[in-house]
């Protein structure tokens, strides 16, 4: 009886952290975001201009746009590619986490939605390419001035309207489309078709569910073997390496020609990375609307994923141009980190400012195993700017490699990004040749060891600078 009572004590519990939080997070006013027409404005390596010549409309342009503003410079090119970027957020009401009660990651659960969106932009990568945009961007309403209930009753209007209507309407209303879907009628169709059902399929991959490849259930169940349970609060390296094994144990045949690489103590060691390029079993095929003919499985893609900290308490400013290049480059997946225990997404910048996409938005769970489940509230209309400044110092950098030769082409590229300057007198991380188990830095290392990333061999020489440590 008494284990009984406890189990109930548990449950109400939840529900009250639930409802708690989704008041928190839900119903709150978001504001408006602004946007320079003076400066341009850098998303994942695409550089968008707001301002035409001859333009003396005023500097500050606010984000959601109207028919004049759509003149302005590609406002909507840039509206268009952000809101193709897969949004993950907090979910409520879905299957119960492992290890606990608890249906909703409300309050806790925004590191591993970042990270969640990082991996989705690998993918994207990997199957679409960087110049894909979802056909239905430019369709979704901002979210930043209204609330979630009010879209909620918009919704549940919307439906009763639809029901209303159906007895009306022939039964194979619809079907013309869905045949045209199909059966495309031209080449350039065909392509549209595949690259959506690439699209639909890598979103359900992110599922609240169990089954769900790379959704929040796996990665909280691949957190336990860490240390991490659900209602932890999870740090930008572990989600590092919580990612790695998600991708590395999925088992998904579209999954099967990319893997994941997480760098030890800020180095990343070029054998290593080489080697995952090599995946095991010769003589199959794979192939993405990307790439014109099939790769052959003994080279697959890899997400490089390097944890870092730019600071000590702080970021330390002479590491915000290193940023703004690094956020500049098309194979960058973006940054997780965020504000010190608030993660978000970082995808580009502006000026002093980054761009990222917020995750404390609490949604209603969506079952993506339904071949038409809706796409929308996976996609977000609405970016956010934040200061450089008040970027948290620990975070992690990813990076698409897609073959061999694209890493040495990478590598080359970074490490001239990663030159130390007047200002930046050590680098971010580090690539060194071999294997990083000819050094055994990390061995042994419990899962809060491993939270810190920059175990630096005793044998190698380290220099103090400032207020942290670096090589």
């Amino acid at each position: 009886m008494e284990n009984k009572g406890s189990d109930e004590v548990e449950k109400m519990k939840t529900k009250f952290l639930s409802a708690w939080h989704n008041v928190k997070y839900s119903w709150a006013l978001k504001s408006k975001t602004s946007f320079s027409r003076n400066s341009p404005v850098f998303l994942l390596g695409k550089c968008y201009h707001f301002k035409v010549e001859d333009d003396d409309s005023p500097t500050e342009a606010c984000y959601e746009t109207t028919e004049e503003d759509s003149i302005m410079g590609n406002v909507e090119d840039f509206r268009k590619d952000f809101t193709s970027r897969v949004w993950l957020t907090y979910r409520e009401e879905f299957p119960t986490l492992p290890g606990s009660t608890l249906t909703s990651d409300c309050g806790w659960g925004c590191m591993l939605r970042a990270g969640q969106m990082m991996l989705a932009q690998a993918l994207v990568l990997h199957f679409l390419g960087r110049d894909w945009t979802w056909s239905e961007a430019l369709t979704l309403q901002p979210l930043d001035t209204e609330t979630w209930t009010t879209t909620k009753a918009k919704r549940l209007v919307a439906s009763l309207e639809a029901s209303l209507q159906t007895p009306n309407r022939p039964s194979h209303q619809g079907a013309p489309s869905l045949h045209q879907a199909q059966a495309p009628g031209s080449a350039e169709e065909a392509d549209e078709h595949l690259k959506e059902m690439y699209h639909r399929s890598l979103v359900s991959w992110f599922g609240d569910s169990p089954s769900a490849q790379l959704g929040l259930h796996r990665l909280v169940r691949l957190g336990l073997t860490m240390g991490k349970q659900a209602g932890d609060w999870y740090g930008p390296a572990v989600v590092a390496h919580i990612l790695k094994k998600a991708v590395e144990e999925a088992m998904d045949p579209g999954l099967a020609g990319i893997t994941a690489y997480v760098s030890q103590d800020c180095t990343v060691y070029i054998a290593d990375v080489i080697d995952s390029h090599k995946a095991p079993g010769a003589g199959q095929t794979s192939a993405s609307p990307q790439s014109d003919r099939p790769e052959p499985s003994s080279s697959r893609a890899v997400i490089i994923l390097i944890p870092v900290r730019l600071g000590g308490e702080k970021t330390n400013p002479d590491y915000f141009d290193f940023t703004k290049s690094i956020l500049s480059l098309e194979y960058c997946i973006g940054i997780i980190g965020g504000k010190p225990k608030q993660a978000c997404y970082f995808v580009g910048f502006q000026d002093d400012s980054l761009i990222y996409m917020d995750p404390h938005y609490c949604q209603s769970f969506v079952d993506v195993s339904t071949s038409d489940f809706p796409l929308q509230s996976y996609h977000c209309p609405s970016p956010k700017k934040m200061p450089f400044s008040k970027m948290d110092p620990s975070c992690t950098i990813g990076f698409y490699s897609r073959s061999v030769q694209d890493f040495e082409r990478i590598k080359q590229e970074l490490s001239k990004v990663l030159q130390p300057s007047a200002k930046e007198k050590y680098p971010a991380f580090t690539f060194v040749q071999g294997h990083g188990k000819d050094y055994d830095l990390s061995a042994g290392l419990t899962p809060e060891k491993r939270e810190w990333p920059f175990i630096r061999d005793p044998r190698r020489t380290v220099t103090t600078a400032g207020d942290f440590v670096l090589l």
